[in-house]
């Protein structure tokens, strides 16, 4: 297959809420979308509900926390396809429960470990082993899925958000970090990078009372995705907002 006849991206926790929007969206703008998910089952089935609505959707396995199923997904990629347009680092856990007002001395090892190793570690190793083929693309768009909890500046200004789960929000704020020093270290390419708050949305993680459904969360992330040769890269977006780090 052509490396230029497919305009592809990759979408991650892809088989339900943001990530299952975000794909939909994408995909409705002619973009063949792969639909990574951990379970078979699931991102099957996901794929194909939007190929049911006449998209190109197709599933693509893949946990972020087992590199050999990384290692997996990025040589299928190049076998098919020779590259990657659109990265959106979507998969993401919070484990804090009961105690996310504030789990700063009582979180556990174990669940920051857990907690880093989806929404931090995993994206990385992800990234890195994509980006090869990303930079093979005429204009390669990397979107990490923040949160307005990973800002630091906000966190410590007086009368911040009281909401302090520690785990998800250390991890959110690495994510950040990760997303400013690769848009520097790829800044002599055509590849852009930035990180999208979606806002509180009614999704497993959010909850029912969040306000915005996933549809209007996908749509900051689908805007960093498919941003123009102009667009801004190395920054932090909530709609067309941008946030303080």
């Amino acid at each position: 297959m052509s490396t230029t006849a497919v305009r592809l991206a990759l979408v991650t926790g892809a088989n339900k809420g943001l990530g299952f929007e975000t794909s939909r969206q994408l995909a409705r703008m002619g973009i063949t979308v792969l639909m990574a998910s951990r379970s078979n089952a699931r991102g099957r089935a996901a794929a194909k509900t939007l190929r049911s609505e006449g998209l190109n959707a197709q599933f693509i396995q893949i946990d972020v926390t087992k590199p050999e199923q990384i290692r997996k997904a990025a040589s299928e990629i190049k076998r098919r396809y020779g590259k990657l347009d659109i990265l959106v680092n979507n998969a993401g856990n919070s484990v804090d429960g009961a105690h996310g007002q504030n789990s700063t001395e009582i979180i556990s090892p174990k669940a920051l470990r857990t907690t880093f190793d989806v929404n931090f570690f995993g994206l990385v190793e992800l990234t890195q082993k994509l980006l090869p083929l990303i930079k093979k693309s005429g204009a390669g768009r990397i979107v990490n899925v923040a949160s307005i909890l990973g800002s630091m500046t906000i966190h410590s200004s007086q009368g911040g958000m009281s909401y302090k789960p520690f785990a998800y929000d250390a991890s959110k704020t690495g994510v950040n970090a990760f997303t400013i020093h690769l848009a520097a270290a790829l800044s002599g390419t055509t590849v852009k990078v930035n990180s999208a708050h979606p806002g509180w949305v009614n999704t497993d993680m959010g909850g029912p009372g969040a306000p915005l459904s996933p549809e209007v969360g996908a749509r900051t992330a689908v805007r960093l995705a498919t941003l123009g040769v102009d667009g801004p890269t190395g920054k932090f977006f909530h709609g067309d907002d941008e946030l303080l780090w």
